[in-house]
C-alpha cells in the first residue's frame, strides 16, 4: 500500500504491518455497539490502512511528525478494552499501537512515583510495584487488558477510588508527544498551570501519551471487610454519604439496588444460556435470528418497561433483600478492621418514626443491617468476573451495556431516577453506586434488551440497534437534564459525543481550539470525542456566564458539602458566612482576603494539598467568561470524564484564559479531622518549561480566534 511504502521509506525501522488480520483486528475497541455487526458478520467495517508499533517515545515523534506532513490521520492504540467507541479508523489511517513502549523506566521509592511508559499492561505494573513494596491503587475492571496510556487517555477509575481516586489523582507528569510531532513534558502543579489536566481524559485527540509519572502508596498489608443490607437504595446511598463526608476513605465502596443486591448475594450475573446452541436458518437469505438457547432472555426481556416497574415496587424490593453495601478498608496493622467498627457505628443506628415516614432516611436513620464480611470477601475475589460476561448474551440473540453518570449528592436521587425512567422503557435496567466521594457519587447502570422478535428489513440484528440507540439517547438526555455528568470514568468517545453540547456547552468549542493548539494539522483520531461538524455555541454578551444573574453571592449545598459562590466574594467574608452555618473552607488566606476569583487564578494558594486526600477536591464546578466573551459553565460533579478538564485553563493560569464568575467550593464540617494518605514529596511549583509555555501560547491564540 502507498501509505505503508511512504512510512517505510521515512522510517525503515519502524515495525509496521498491513497484513488483513491486522486491519481487521484493529478496526474497533469494545463499543457494544460494534458488537451488532460482528453478530450479523460484518466484523470489518472500519479497517484502517496499516499499524505501526513504535518502540520509544523518539521513534513516535518522528511517527507523528511524518504524518503530519504527509496529512495522515493517526488513531492511538492502547490494548482496545475502550467501550466508548474511541477507536473507528478510516481507510486512510494508520494505528498506532503503544504496546512496545511498555518499560517500567524508574520507580522512586522516595517520593514514591513510577516512572511508566504508556504501553504498559495494567496486571504486570501492578505486580512489579507490589514486589517493590507499594501499589498504584488503580484497578479498573478492564486491569486485565488495558494500558497506562488508555487509562490517563480516558480519565479511568479503579475499584479503589475509594481510598486512591481515578488516575488524574495519580498523575504527576506526563511525556506527550503533539500533533506536531513535538516531544512535550507537562506537570502537575499545585499552585501553577496545570496543561497536564488538558490531556488528561482528552482521548488521544490532543496528544498522545507516551509515559507517565504516577503517584504511588505502601502496599496494603491487611484488608478490613464488611456488608450491610438497607431497606431501600436511597438508605443506602445515604451511608456512603455518611461514610466519606465523616473522613473515612474505604478503598472499595459499592451499594446494589435490591435486584443487583440479589445477584451479588447469589454469586453474579450469569447469562443464562448454554453454549453452543446453534441458530436456525430462516432461509430468506437474511442473518439468522438466535436460536432457541436465548429464548428465554429473549422472552424476559421483550417488555422491559413492565418489569422494571414491578421491580422498582417496595414490596418487591423486600422480598429481594433490600439494597446492599459492601466496604474494603485497605492499610496497616489493625487500621482497617478498626475502620470497619467505625462504619458499624454510624451506618448501624437506628430511630423509630410515625409509620407515614417510614422509608425515609433522614428521619427513620441509615438503618443498616450488618451482613458479616462474607458478602465483600465474596466481592473481592470475583473483582473482574463480570466484565467478560457480554458475549454469551450477544450470542443468544441480546444485547447488554453499561453506562456511569456522577452528581452531587444532593442530585443523585433525582439522577438515578431520571437515568432508570429513561433506560426502564427500552432495556432491563439495574444499577450500582461506586466511586464515591464527599460531595457526590457516581452511578453505574447495566441494562440489557432485545429486539424481542425479528423486524424490519434489515433483520435481528438492526432491530437490536434500534432499541440500543433510542435507549442510549433517552438515557443521555436525561442525565444532562437532571444535573448529571454523562461520564464518570468510561470517556465519551462517539457513543456520547452527541451529547456532549448539552453538558459542556461552549465548552465543545474550547475542546475544539485546544485540538488546534495541540494538533494543528488535525491528524489525532480525527472524529472521535468532537466530531468536526458538531454543534457548538455562539459568543454572548461579556459577563453573563449561564445562571449567574439571579443567583446569590453565596449558596451553600449542606447535603454535598458545596458552596456556590460568586467570582467577586472575598475569602474572608466567605468564611465568616460558612462558619455560621457550622461549615469552614479550609483555607489559609492573608489580609486583604483575595476574591473567590482571584484566590482560583492564583492556584488556590494556602488550600490543602490534593495529594493529602486523593479524594477530595478543592473545586467542584464553575461558571466562566472566555476572554472572546464567551460563557463557559463546568457543572459541578464529584469527578467527569467528558474530555479535558477545562478548569485547568483557569485554576492556576492568572487570568489568561478568562475569568471565573461563579465556583462550587468543597466545604468541611467544622471539627471533623479530615483524612491524610500516606506522604507523598515532590516539588509542586517548578515553572513553565519552555515547552510548555508555547503550548500555552498556543492555547491562547486559538482561544481567541475561536
Amino acid at each position: 500500500m502507498s501509505l505503508l511504502r511512504g512510512l517505510r521509506s521515512a522510517l525503515p525501522d519502524l515495525r509496521a504491518s498491513v497484513d488483513e488480520a491486522d486491519r481487521v483486528a484493529y478496526g474497533r475497541d469494545l463499543w457494544p455497539r460494534h458488537h451488532f455487526a460482528v453478530r450479523a458478520g460484518r466484523a470489518a467495517g472500519h479497517k484502517p490502512e496499516a499499524i505501526a508499533w513504535p518502540a520509544s517515545t523518539e521513534e513516535l515523534a518522528s511517527l507523528v511528525g511524518w504524518a503530519a506532513r504527509e496529512g495522515v490521520p493517526l488513531v492511538p492504540f492502547g490494548a482496545g478494552s475502550g467501550v466508548c467507541g474511541a477507536v473507528l479508523p478510516g481507510a486512510d489511517t494508520l494505528v498506532v499501537d503503544l504496546k512496545r513502549m511498555g518499560r517500567i523506566r524508574a520507580i522512586d521509592p522516595s517520593a514514591p512515583l513510577v516512572d511508566v511508559e504508556a504501553g504498559h499492561m495494567g496486571v504486570p505494573l501492578e505486580q512489579a510495584l507490589g514486589r517493590a513494596g507499594f501499589t498504584l491503587g488503580h484497578f479498573p475492571s478492564s486491569i486485565l487488558c488495558s494500558t497506562v496510556g488508555g487509562w490517563v487517555a480516558t480519565r479511568s477509575a479503579g475499584q479503589c477510588s475509594g481510598a486512591y481516586g481515578k488516575i488524574e489523582d495519580m498523575v504527576v507528569a506526563l511525556e506527550c508527544v503533539t500533533g506536531a510531532g513535538e516531544i512535550v513534558h507537562l506537570r502537575r502543579r499545585e499552585r501553577g498551570p496545570d496543561l497536564a489536566s488538558l490531556v488528561i481524559g482528552s482521548e488521544g485527540t490532543l496528544a498522545i501519551v507516551a509515559s507517565a509519572k504516577l503517584r504511588l502508596h505502601p502496599a496494603p498489608t491487611a484488608r478490613g471487610f464488611g456488608a450491610w443490607s438497607f431497606p431501600t437504595t436511597e438508605h443506602g446511598w445515604e451511608a456512603m454519604r455518611a461514610i466519606f463526608q465523616a473522613g473515612l476513605r474505604p478503598a472499595v465502596a459499592r451499594l446494589y439496588d435490591p435486584f443487583d443486591a440479589m445477584l451479588a448475594k447469589r454469586g453474579g450475573v450469569k447469562a443464562g444460556v448454554k453454549p453452543g446452541v446453534k441458530s436456525a436458518d430462516d432461509g430468506d437469505g437474511r442473518a439468522p435470528a438466535p436460536g432457541r438457547g436465548g429464548g428465554a432472555l429473549r422472552t424476559l426481556l421483550k417488555r422491559p418497561a413492565a418489569l422494571n416497574e414491578l421491580l422498582r415496587s417496595g414490596v418487591v424490593g423486600r422480598a429481594l433483600g433490600g439494597a446492599m453495601l459492601v466496604v474494603v478498608f485497605e492499610g496497616a496493622g489493625d487500621r482497617p478492621e478498626r475502620a470497619i467498627e467505625d462504619v458499624r457505628r454510624l451506618v448501624e443506628a437506628q430511630t423509630r418514626a410515625p409509620r407515614s415516614e417510614q422509608g425515609k432516611p433522614g428521619q427513620t436513620g441509615l438503618r443498616g443491617v450488618w451482613e458479616g464480611a462474607a458478602p465483600a470477601e465474596r466481592w473481592l475475589a470475583h473483582r473482574y468476573a463480570v466484565s467478560y460476561r457480554q458475549a454469551p448474551i450477544f450470542a443468544n440473540g441480546a444485547f447488554v451495556d453499561t453506562m456511569e453518570v456522577a452528581a452531587p449528592w444532593s442530585r443523585l436521587g433525582a439522577l438515578y431516577e431520571a437515568v432508570r425512567r429513561a433506560l426502564g422503557d427500552h432495556v432491563f435496567v439495574m444499577a450500582h453506586f461506586s466511586h464515591a466521594y464527599p460531595d457526590g457519587c457516581c452511578i453505574y447502570f447495566s441494562f440489557a434488551g432485545s429486539a424481542g422478535e425479528r423486524t424490519g428489513a434489515g433483520g435481528w440484528d438492526a432491530a437490536c440497534e434500534a432499541i440500543y440507540d433510542r435507549a442510549w439517547r433517552a438515557a443521555l438526555a436525561a442525565a444532562v437534564d437532571a444535573g448529571g455528568t454523562i461520564a464518570h470514568h468510561h470517556g465519551v468517545g462517539r457513543s456520547k459525543a452527541p451529547r456532549l453540547t448539552d453538558e459542556l456547552g461552549a465548552g465543545v468549542d474550547v475542546v475544539r481550539a485546544l485540538m488546534h493548539a495541540f494538533d494543528p494539522e488535525g491528524i489525532l483520531n480525527p472524529g472521535n470525542l468532537v466530531a468536526k461538524g458538531a454543534p457548538g455555541v455562539r459568543p454572548i454578551a461579556p459577563g453573563r456566564a449561564p445562571g449567574t444573574t439571579s443567583s446569590p453571592k453565596v449558596s451553600v449545598d449542606r447535603t454535598s458539602l458545596l458552596a456556590c459562590v460568586d467570582g467577586g466574594v472575598d475569602l474572608a467574608s466567605l468564611e465568616q458566612q460558612l462558619k455560621g452555618d457550622g461549615l469552614t473552607l479550609g483555607v489559609r488566606f492573608g489580609d486583604p482576603a483575595p476574591t473567590v476569583c482571584e484566590w482560583l487564578e492564583r492556584g488556590a494558594p494556602g488550600a490543602r494539598s490534593r495529594w493529602l486526600d486523593p479524594v477530595d477536591q478543592v473545586l467542584s464546578g464553575l461558571d466562566a467568561t472566555l476572554t472572546d466573551g464567551r460563557a463557559l459553565r463546568v457543572r459541578p460533579a464529584p469527578r467527569r470524564a467528558v474530555g479535558p478538564d477545562l478548569t485547568a485553563l483557569f485554576v492556576g493560569a492568572g487570568g489568561r484564559f478568562g475569568r471565573i464568575d461563579r465556583a462550587w467550593l468543597r466545604v468541611h464540617p467544622l471539627g471533623v479531622v479530615r483524612p491524610e494518605s500516606a506522604p507523598f514529596h515532590r516539588d509542586h511549583d517548578v515553572a513553565l518549561s519552555r515547552e510548555e509555555a508555547s503550548l500555552a501560547d498556543a492555547i491562547e491564540v486559538a482561544l481567541r480566534r475561536g
